[in-house]
């Protein structure tokens, strides 16, 4: 596919899935409720003494794990959004609440390995190097790792498989299996459809507070639709 025919079939998917598309933008809202009514309680409850305070903050703190839960049903339920675009299937994922959930967890794992290798290299480097060569080597491995992470969640959600995920040679061989300056080119245009999101997202706001939050949480779901469509849609080449 050309770079015009993912960005325009990510752009469309949100609303060609619109029943899943709301569903996520619910579980969102309640999300965020529950998130930051919790989170809010339990700050207040650690001021104040007694066992009412006590109950009320185990409450609270139950309502932050569901906030977790719901985070993470999210992102696994993404990285299957990964998954149909990588097989090119139009539909939109079923909610499976334990299997995306764990994906979700390996998501964690998969970002912390691919920042903690290249943080070890360059630490490394950093020792026998200096000045400017050091910065130039340490943009390269930076963007290298980063890309190859896009490739390495790409493997996730096609094989739900955290070894293949993990395999950092297979991952930058898939970079120049799906092309260097495409994979560039596609991740700075998203990049700038997005920005131009939040800009017109801002500009309401600053006209109406109101309708401004109530797009910014609509806008949220529909780029983490659009964005992980077009990643799997470019991993299928």
């Amino acid at each position: 596919m050309s770079i015009g025919e993912i960005l325009s079939d990510a752009l469309v998917y949100p609303i060609n899935n619109i029943k899943a598309f709301i569903i996520f933008m619910i579980l969102s809202i309640v999300g965020a409720v529950i998130g930051g009514t919790s989170i809010i309680n339990i700050i207040g409850a650690l001021s104040t003494t007694g066992w009412s305070s006590v109950a009320f903050s185990g409450l609270s703190i139950i309502g932050v794990v569901i906030f977790i839960l719901i985070l993470f049903l999210i992102s696994g339920y993404t990285l299957d959004i990964i998954k149909y675009g990588i097989e090119r299937r139009n539909d939109s994922p079923g909610i499976d609440f334990g299997r995306q959930v764990a994906n979700a967890i390996k998501l964690i794992i998969v970002d912390i390995v691919y920042y903690i290798v290249p943080a070890i290299i360059i630490f490394v480097l950093g020792l026998f190097l200096r000045n400017w060569l050091m910065t130039i080597i340490s943009i390269i491995i930076l963007i290298l790792f980063a890309l190859a992470n896009f490739m390495a969640k790409c493997k996730l959600a096609k094989t739900d498989s955290l070894g293949e995920a993990l395999s950092i040679g297979e991952a930058i061989g898939d970079i120049s299996r799906v092309g260097l300056g495409k994979l560039i080119a596609t991740i700075i245009l998203i990049l700038f459809i997005i920005i131009i999101i939040a800009i017109i997202i801002t500009l309401i706001s600053g006209i109406n507070a109101t309708i401004g939050s109530i797009l910014l949480g609509i806008a949220s779901v529909y780029i983490l639709f659009f964005y992980n469509r077009a990643i799997g849609l470019l991993y299928s080449d």
